[in-house]
């Protein structure tokens, strides 16, 4: 029976909302949300990109045969590309809408800038994490980069676990893993001729292959470690969780000094997935006391990929529309935050659920 990693899911939730709130501090002026914390949150991609690999190489621990590799990704295609697809085509009405409206009104940002055909066909592809010519920012959905950084992991996770299996040295796997990431690592830094992490159009799939890699490579060492934390005390749990908290917090607070070494953040979500997967600590304790976080754990992909759009449009309401100062954001956050849970609640029921029914369907009758 598989095991669900539900405190790793309910921090997905939650790091999946400050990014919410690192994109919604771009329109506010309060505080609340223009403070360091938050101006450096976008750095819990990596979080994501981590677990991701962790989770995958947990549930998918070798394939013998190329079909084996074909099945994983049309299930993977099955979980990212309906709501990714849908998101865009709404991005694409939206553009369409200030196309015909810019000659009655100003539109502040001028139509085909970054959204131009061209941008649209490599997110169509999921291509828009792949520095490629022409492209100069993110576009469309922004947070998208990181599915097609997604996608690209699965691709070379599935090829090299099959590779290792015909090559007979599947048990070497995981020091494979930290292989691929460490050269991912080198990589980007050769590249970029920075130490840091936080790309997105611009080689943003190297960033995906380091954090997913991680965690692939983290799974192998809570597989093997298992049976000796389990021994561990309790408090042992309490205060590695409250510390590797701890830890969370203040290099996110301080990510002006820290995304210069991006590296550490590898290290510290690798920790943190590490500690909480056993979720025998007190953190854990508190965290499943919640079914508001439960659930947006649960939204946590709908929340990341419908909240661009709904920042955007409930601005144009509040701000341009209505004149409500920036300063009213100390609040209006609260409603806008609300939106987009309910418009999660949504899709995630009758998008992402849809279609991950109909893969087992199609699974079933082949």
């Amino acid at each position: 029976m598989k095991h669900r990693f539900r405190i790793l899911d309910i921090f997905r939730g939650i790091f999946a909302s400050m990014v919410v709130f690192f994109h919604l501090a771009d329109f506010a002026d309060t505080p609340l949300l223009n403070n360091d914390f938050v101006r450096n949150s976008d750095m819990f991609v990596d979080f994501f990109f981590v677990l991701s690999g962790f989770v995958i190489a947990y549930n998918y621990q070798t394939f013998a045969k190329t079909e084996e590799i074909g099945t994983f990704l049309q299930k993977r295609l099955y979980r990212i590309y309906p709501l990714h697809l849908l998101m865009l085509l709404a991005f694409l009405f939206i553009e369409l809408v200030k196309g015909y409206l810019s000659s009655y009104v100003q539109v502040n940002q001028p139509v085909g800038a970054n959204n131009n055909v061209y941008s649209f066909f490599t997110s169509l592809f999921l291509l828009n994490s792949v520095k490629i010519l022409g492209i100069k920012d993110v576009s469309w959905n922004i947070p998208s980069w990181s599915i097609s950084a997604e996608m690209i992991s699965y691709v070379v996770y599935g090829a090299v676990v099959l590779l290792l299996h015909k090559w007979g040295i599947v048990r070497q796997k995981f020091v494979v893993f930290l292989f691929i990431a460490l050269v991912a690592f080198a990589s980007m830094v050769l590249i970029n001729q920075s130490f840091r992490l936080n790309y997105s159009f611009d080689y943003g799939f190297l960033r995906g292959i380091i954090g997913f890699f991680i965690g692939a490579f983290c799974y192998g060492v809570f597989d093997r470690s298992y049976g000796y934390f389990k021994k561990l005390p309790k408090l042992f749990f309490d205060l590695s969780e409250v510390l590797v908290m701890g830890a969370i917090i203040g290099m996110i607070y301080y990510g002006a000094y820290f995304k210069e070494m991006g590296g550490v953040y590898e290290v510290l979500f690798f920790t943190s997935i590490l500690i909480f997967s056993f979720e025998r600590g007190l953190v854990s304790d508190t965290l499943k006391k919640s079914v508001f976080l439960d659930k947006v754990g649960l939204y946590s992909y709908s929340i990341y990929m419908t909240h661009a759009l709904l920042i955007s449009l409930f601005n144009v309401l509040f701000i341009r529309i209505l004149k409500f100062p920036p300063s009213a954001y100390v609040y209006l956050v609260f409603v806008n935050y609300y939106l987009i849970y309910k418009v999660s609640e949504w899709t995630y029921t009758h998008i992402e659920m849809r279609f991950k029914a109909r893969k087992k369907t199609v699974t079933s009758t082949v």
